[in-house]
């Protein structure tokens, strides 16, 4: 069995990668995809915690499928938002949408 450290320690690159994306980029698809990166190294650490903790419960998959759900409904909500900001704009630009002017 790999050990419980393993895993945190691949969780906490992918956080960081995460941050990194949403902290150092412009373009909004990527800042999207950087907060799904965040979000599926918090759903590695639920399942690595509850196969680790209690490998005949199931908690932590349930928690990480509620966790992949809210990620759906997020970003389908936030590409609508995206695609209408470059129908306006011609750019997925955030610094574009700041301005908050038609």
């Amino acid at each position: 069995m790999v050990p419980l450290e393993n895993y945190l320690a691949l969780s906490a690159v992918m956080f960081s990668l995460g941050v990194y994306g949403v902290l150092a980029r412009r373009n909004a698809v990527l800042i999207l995809m950087s907060v799904e990166l965040m979000l599926n190294a918090v759903n590695l650490n639920f399942v690595a915690f509850a196969a680790y903790l209690d490998p005949g419960q199931i908690v932590g998959a349930i928690f990480a499928v509620f966790i992949i759900t809210v990620a759906a409904a997020e970003v389908g909500l936030a590409l609508a938002i995206v695609i209408r900001l470059f129908r306006n704009r011609a750019t997925a630009n955030v610094d574009e949408a700041a301005t908050m002017k038609w």
